[in-house]
């Protein structure tokens, strides 16, 4: 992880509640920068929403102070990437991190194979995920297991595949093996591996595949166009609090959201339930007449009852 760039981040006063679009940068954690946000905010009470690995770059989506209670919502939001699928080689890892374990000759790969091998890998579909992963097999980390040598087989698990499309293939020679550099788009459901799409796509072309670059382009509401670098972060004046997304407008890009009156606010503040209003299932924001966020609300039994308050009567 890059070195601190001063002190200044210490001096700064704390961030107000909200939340931040990091674009986070390769080589690092998901935890560096929670860890430098921490700094820049002065706060320890910071989190993020669906780890990115170090390789890949792009949106994380950071919560501060009582945006960290919005994490567990934005998680399970969809998200797409750009990703470069090298077909040829099968990784450890299904990425350009881990070692080569085979090589195949993809030269006979054309474009119109690789689009074809997609639609089998789009919409509802079941997914191995990538087995130097963070999902935990008997209560140890899988890459964990892995890195001790064990055999690790994870169950498939449902995933939806909304988008696998193909924008580019490029012919390249590694090492005198003639592979296929593959640019993909992807939208997909919270918990999909592209590392997984990767080794998938390359095993239905009987030439084994991994990704060698991934790039998140959004969380949900939150796309590269309102992400800022850590350079940028750290640029911000150090006497002045880090300038946040505040958690009503946060709250807008993610839910729907409802309108309250002061009675619906006040009561919502006390963790009552309010008269629906023919909401549909899932998760709406409330919020207030002065525009501040009161509450997240889900719709039940005909009523819009918190499941999670931020204005406390």
């Amino acid at each position: 992880m890059p070195a601190e760039p001063g002190s200044a981040a210490a001096r700064r006063p704390t961030a107000a509640d909200g939340v931040l679009v990091v674009d986070k940068p390769a080589g690092w954690t998901s935890h560096d920068v929670v860890g430098r946000v921490r700094r820049l905010a002065a706060t320890r009470k910071v989190g993020h929403a669906g780890t990115l690995d170090p390789m890949a770059t792009g949106v994380l989506v950071v919560g501060i102070g009582r945006a960290t209670r919005l994490l567990t919502y934005l998680t399970g939001a969809d998200k797409a990437y750009r990703a470069t699928v090298r077909l040829g080689a099968t990784t450890v890892t299904d990425d350009a991190e881990g070692d080569v374990l085979a090589v195949t000759d993809a030269a006979h790969v054309t474009r119109a194979a690789v689009e074809a091998a997609t639609v089998p890998l789009t919409g509802d579909i079941l997914q191995v995920p990538a087995t130097v992963s963070a999902i935990k097999v008997a209560g140890e980390r899988a890459y964990a297991r892995v890195r001790a040598g064990e055999d690790v087989r994870l169950a498939a698990r449902p995933v939806t595949v909304t988008r696998f499309d193909v924008l580019g293939a490029l012919p390249v020679v590694v090492e005198g093996t003639a592979m296929l550099d593959v640019d993909v788009e992807v939208v997909c459901s919270s918990g999909t591996y592209v590392r997984a799409l990767a080794r998938d796509l390359g095993a239905a072309l009987g030439v084994g595949g991994h990704l060698t670059v991934l790039r998140r382009t959004r969380v949900g509401g939150f796309g590269l166009d309102v992400a800022r670098t850590v350079e940028e972060l750290a640029a911000e004046p150090a006497d002045r609090p880090l300038s946040v997304l505040p958690l009503a407008d946060a709250a807008r890009a993610t839910f729907p959201v409802r309108a309250l009156t002061d009675d619906e606010a006040r009561a919502l503040g006390y963790g009552k339930a309010v008269a629906g209003a023919g909401e549909a299932a899932g998760t709406v924001a409330a919020i207030g007449p002065d525009g501040t966020l009161v509450a997240l609300v889900e719709p039940r039994d005909g009523a819009l009852r918190p499941v999670v308050v931020f204005a406390p009567a």
